[in-house]
């Protein structure tokens, strides 16, 4: 805890300033709010035997001059403690966007009881927002209350002791209490509780997003009530934890309030014989008592604050498990430039991901150069797209070389090769936002002329004229709006917007109609045209385009060579074309 306190305090570095000023300003408040009190009993009591207008001169000022103050100085406070919150905010989103980036798509996991597991889209919601939204209680009302409190606590002490030491010494005595052992007891009696509310509530999240996005399926298998009865156990589970918590914090605020009422006690007891005695003129008992009452201002948020601290520093917990993972690869200290030849060299590559699994490719060898296709097909699960994600350097392989050109991959950056290489994959991921706006990732400068040649050049920009708004037509969520072949059609031209002299397909027409994939290999036809082109498939349509067909069988590259020289060896290559041959006849003849 200690450690992730500390990492929490340099990150409010930046803002500091800011939290300084909100500490002094909220210290300033509580003062005027004291003095408002004093001042005000003074004036009862002084009113009370008749003097004369002069003698309540300075009292009636006093009155007006802090509750003008208060009402200022808390604005101000309030100002300057959300500037320095939203700041800081704002710096945390950014810092951890930083930090999830490099782990993508490889490493977006995280250690949960020793076990690795994968990050939900939920989850990875949860701390961007949630998590990080919470840690602004951390910043407000557990570091500034207790540093307010401290000053008010030694300018109390002082005030009150000009009266007798022995106000200040009892005052503080029960300020110390009501200050620290109560929120130190919610801090103890609620952390545990604090950390299962944030963990069980971003599991209720991260279930209720696979579920919005899983409605169709669910509705579709008629699964929708045995869903909605996990979300409302994980509800239940949820409201009684926050329950629990209801009751602690009650519980704190009854002994705040009970302190503070025992400082007003105490006040008056210890005043009386004063008094009685003549020590102490009569006309101070309601301000020492007042006053210190109005001092509690600063003491009765203390333990709330403190009841959060185990869900804030859960919540810090769960975001620096993602700052701190490792990812899958790390650029080069000394990166090497880009090499002119852009030819791709694979030689006896060997990959695995963990170092206690079987190996997922085995002596991969394979050389793609400037306009040529080459084709790697094969059965699901046979290393395909693992190859290209190599290609891409979403992880390191271990054994074997990558060359581009005539540098090692492992020594160029991530940043670098990827100006190199355009992607077309078989789930393209498209913003909920308009055609243009979805295009223009690819080259953000472009202007309208390129963005319409390049959906010219992927048979898009037709469709794109028969809608009502076209290229600022809205696609919907994930491409809802469009269909396969138009989503995969965007992603095309994409490519052609990037013009990089390298393009990886992986799977690009899988789940496809025929009339669909005929248009988008039409595409693809002329994409790769003056490009190195990588195309991997399982669908073994249009295969004369390739230079060179790789047909990779658990992880080996079993046969190579162009479509007809395959199909003459009458081997895996002739097994699948055969295969899928006999299921499009017997699907034509069905028809």
């Amino acid at each position: 805890m200690k450690s992730t306190f500390e990492r929490l305090l340099r990150l409010a570095w930046p803002v500091r300033k800011w939290m300084l000023l909100s500490a002094l300003l909220g210290t300033m408040t509580v003062i005027s709010g004291i003095g408002l009190a004093a001042t005000s009993a003074y004036l009862i009591s002084q009113a009370a035997l008749h003097p004369s207008e002069a003698d309540l001169a300075i009292a009636i000022v006093g009155v007006r001059f802090f509750g003008i103050a208060r009402g200022g100085l808390r604005y101000l406070e309030r100002l300057a403690s959300h500037q320095a919150a939203f700041r800081l905010l704002a710096n945390m989103r950014v810092w951890f966007y930083k930090a999830l980036v490099p782990l993508a798509p490889a490493r977006l996991i995280t250690l949960r009881d020793g076990a690795q597991q994968e990050l939900r889209s939920g989850d990875i919601l949860r701390r961007a927002v949630s998590d990080v939204d919470i840690l602004q209680n951390f910043y407000i009302r557990v570091l500034a209350p207790p540093l307010i409190a401290c000053l008010v606590a030694i300018v109390m002490g002082l005030f009150l002791g000009v009266f007798g030491s022995l106000f200040g010494f009892a005052y503080l005595g029960i300020f110390l209490l009501a200050s620290v052992v109560v929120p130190l007891f919610a801090h103890l009696a609620a952390r545990r509780l604090g950390q299962n509310i944030i963990t069980t509530r971003a599991e209720l999240q991260t279930q209720l997003v696979d579920s919005v996005q899983g409605i169709a399926d669910l509705v579709a298998f008629g699964q929708e009530e045995r869903q909605l009865a996990g979300i409302q156990t994980m509800t239940n589970k949820l409201n009684k934890m926050q329950m629990a918590m209801a009751y602690i914090g009650g519980t704190q605020n009854a002994l705040s309030n009970f302190f503070m009422n025992v400082t007003a006690w105490l006040m008056l007891f210890i005043a009386i014989p004063f008094v009685h005695s003549g020590q102490l003129n009569g006309i101070f008992l309601a301000l020492l008592v007042l006053s210190a009452l109005a001092s509690f201002e600063i003491v009765l948020p203390l333990p709330g604050a403190f009841q959060q601290l185990g869900s804030n520093l859960k919540a810090a917990t769960r975001l620096f498990e993602i700052v701190d993972a490792q990812p899958a690869i790390n650029d080069p200290q000394q990166p090497t430039p880009l090499p002119q030849d852009t030819t791709l060299t694979i030689e006896h590559l060997n990959f695995r991901y963990e170092a206690d699994e079987p190996y997922v490719l085995q002596d991969i060898t394979m050389t793609l150069k400037k306009e040529q296709c080459l084709l790697i097909v094969g059965p699901s699960g046979s290393g395909k797209s693992t190859l290209a994600h190599l290609l891409l350097r979403f992880f390191d392989y271990q054994e074997g070389h990558i060359m581009l050109g005539d540098q090692e991959l492992r020594t160029i950056r991530q940043e670098d090769l990827y100006t190199l290489v355009s992607v077309v994959e078989q789930d393209t991921h498209l913003f909920n936002t308009t055609i243009r706006e979805n295009l223009m990732i690819a080259k953000p400068g472009a202007d309208e002329a390129e963005m319409i040649a390049a959906a010219q050049k992927a048979q898009l920009h037709a469709f794109v004229l028969t809608l009502p708004k076209g290229y600022d037509t809205q696609v919907g969520e994930e491409g809802l709006h469009l269909s396969g072949g138009e989503r995969q059609r965007i992603a095309i031209a994409r490519a052609f917007l990037k013009d990089a002299p390298i393009v990886i397909l992986d799977e690009p027409t899988v789940n496809l109609d025929a009339i669909a994939e005929q248009s988008v290999l039409q595409a693809i036809q002329s994409l790769r045209q003056g490009r190195a082109t990588l195309l991997i498939t399982h669908r073994l349509v249009e295969m004369e385009m390739a230079d060179e067909i790789l047909v990779v069988q658990d992880g080996h590259i079993v046969e190579r060579g162009p479509h007809a020289a395959l199909l003459e060896q009458e081997g895996v290559y002739w097994n699948m074309w055969r295969q899928q041959a006999s299921t499009f006849s017997n699907t034509v003849d069905a028809m």
